[in-house]
């Protein structure tokens, strides 16, 4: 990966013109090598963000992508924000959806996810994922959101402020709170830093 202006990470670099440019055209390879580079990204920053059907968000996020692409202009980098700035409105649509109409039943986790062959693997990946959900949950929602946006999103701090709608000093103090909680958390617990 190259470094874009501004010290973020690129995947396409040059390349990034001829790729938006298909993407606007409708070129199936191009969606899909968009797809590839940011959709584990989005589902990863919404499953921690506990909802329920990550799948299911993920694919509106990316309607909403392929609905808006004509509107938007700029590099790589400010895609790649664009894209979790779709993704954050998406997560809050969906958490009012669910206040106004909360499932009937809560749904049973049969751990049939986790089907790799390898039990061991298997259970550590469970256990890590449990935790990383526990350690989010005890998180306050801007520091959560924060966070996971700058390490699950790799988004610059400008983006994760643009994404938010908040300034970038904003964004640095809740990373600031939200590494200081963590670090008290797993202090408490006994996990030497």
């Amino acid at each position: 990966m190259a470094a874009a202006a501004g010290g973020s990470r690129t995947e396409f670099g040059d390349a990034f013109e001829a790729l938006l440019a298909g993407a606007r055209s409708g070129a199936p390879w191009a969606w899909e090598r968009v797809y590839r580079w940011l959709a584990p990204a989005v589902a990863g920053y919404l499953r921690v963000q506990g909802v329920r059907d990550v799948d299911d968000l993920t694919s509106e996020v990316f309607l909403g992508v392929v609905r808006g692409i004509t509107r938007f202009s700029g590099d790589e980098s400010q895609f790649r924000s664009w894209v979790f700035v779709i993704a954050h409105r998406r997560l809050q649509d969906d958490r009012r959806r669910h206040v106004r109409r909360p499932d009937a039943a809560p749904l049973v986790d049969t751990g049939s996810t986790l089907i790799g062959g390898d039990a061991e693997a298997d259970a550590l990946l469970a256990l890590g994922t449990s935790r990383v959900h526990t350690l989010c949950a005890r998180l306050a929602p801007d520091q959560r959101d924060v966070m996971l946006l700058r390490i699950v999103g790799d988004l610059t701090v400008d983006d994760v402020a643009v994404v938010l709608g908040k300034t970038r000093g904003a964004v640095k103090a809740l990373l600031r709170r939200g590494f200081t909680a963590l670090r008290k958390i797993l202090e408490q617990e006994g996990v030497p830093l």
